[in-house]
């Protein structure tokens, strides 16, 4: 069982599947949202993923994917917690920064490179995909 937070711990979660494998994404947004390079994401089944405490909130905009994304966040300290999809609410993308005491991770992919920063340190042994790649398989 893993578990997580936001910053100021108003809200908390668990996720029941290990998580081994990471995807850092450079989209603008995810620039924006993380007020750095872009964010690194967990691909998980939304059932593996509980709150335990505490209501997020949630802010939709169309991704530079063309895709309807919903980004949930504390409204007390504004941490991004997840996103979902419109069309695929099974799946969503976890913010690996909020959890706790991470178990060993990887960064596997880097997605949206075209608009990765100049500054952004991109490994040439991970996969890289200039702009939104298929969505990657599930661990369940």
């Amino acid at each position: 069982m893993l578990t997580g937070s936001c910053l100021c711990r108003a809200i908390r979660y668990e996720v029941n599947i290990p998580i081994t494998e990471l995807r850092q994404c450079h989209c603008t947004d995810c620039q924006k949202v993380s007020g750095a390079g872009g964010t690194v994401n967990a691909w998980i089944a939304s059932s593996a993923f509980r709150i335990t405490h505490g209501e997020p909130r949630r802010f939709t905009k169309v991704a530079d994917s063309g895709r309807t994304l919903h980004r949930f966040f504390c409204a007390d300290c504004g941490s991004p917690i997840y996103s979902q999809r419109e069309v695929m609410p099974e799946m969503m993308t976890l913010r690996a920064g909020t959890l706790d005491n991470a178990p060993p991770m990887k960064v596997v992919a880097h997605i949206w490179t075209a608009s990765a920063r100049p500054w952004a340190h991109i490994d040439p042994a991970t996969q890289r995909f200039p702009g939104q790649p298929d969505a990657p398989a599930v661990k369940k």
